[in-house]
């Protein structure tokens, strides 16, 4: 999965569902005008593709690689089918889905209601969180398509928090060096989601 592929288009029934494991899968609403904002983020966690088990077959939402690296694959035939079968599998598919739910509504409210920077912290903080290292390979194209911002906003946000020492910040590459201070600069909103998460998952929740 490499950085800035996309899986799927919106209005188009996806082939496949997919588990990512050391990739970062962001969810995209596009408009008309080409600006785009973030929905969700998959990683680890999840799966891409819940409309094709939901019944709904095709989404409104864009599927592209935000952090490079491998995953699995499922033909959407053979997900639907098992899904239809009960038992644990459909169940897990269930709780997933309420806690993606869950993560859409709290960004909608972030993205509406918190400031910029608060905005990347919890970008990051979801990120990390999916990841095996802290360290986010990315471009701030890409970060201000997914936040719905200018890529200036991304630019001076980043350095608030490279000044605060939270992150080191290079040219594609963001550091977390100090997750504590990154969590206190955050909105209340990541910590709404992580709890959800370890409720619904706690096997999968991070730690």
């Amino acid at each position: 999965m490499p950085l800035g592929g996309v899986l799927y288009e919106s209005g188009r029934q996806p082939a496949y569902v997919y588990f990512p494991t050391s990739s970062i899968i962001s969810l995209l609403y596009v408009l008309e005008s080409g600006a785009s904002s973030q929905l969700a983020l998959v990683g680890n966690d999840g799966v891409i593709g819940v409309s094709l088990f939901m019944g709904g077959e095709t989404t409104p939402s864009r599927a592209v690689v935000q952090s490079a690296g491998v995953g699995y694959r499922l033909a959407a035939r053979r997900i639907k089918s098992e899904f239809t079968r009960g038992g644990p599998l459909q169940q897990l598919m269930l709780r997933y889905t309420q806690s993606l739910i869950t993560q859409m509504a709290q960004t909608a409210v972030c993205n509406r209601h918190h400031s910029v920077d608060q905005q990347l912290c919890r970008w990051l903080l979801f990120s990390i969180d999916r990841l095996d290292v802290p360290e986010i390979a990315t471009t701030q194209e890409l970060i201000s398509n997914m936040l719905g911002v200018r890529r200036e906003g991304v630019t001076e946000a980043a350095g608030k928090l490279q000044k605060a020492g939270a992150i080191s910040y290079r040219r594609g590459h963001i550091k977390v060096l100090d997750r504590a201070a990154l969590e206190s600069l955050s909105c209340e909103c990541y910590q709404v989601v992580r709890r959800e998460t370890e409720r619904l998952l706690p096997f999968v929740a991070p730690h």
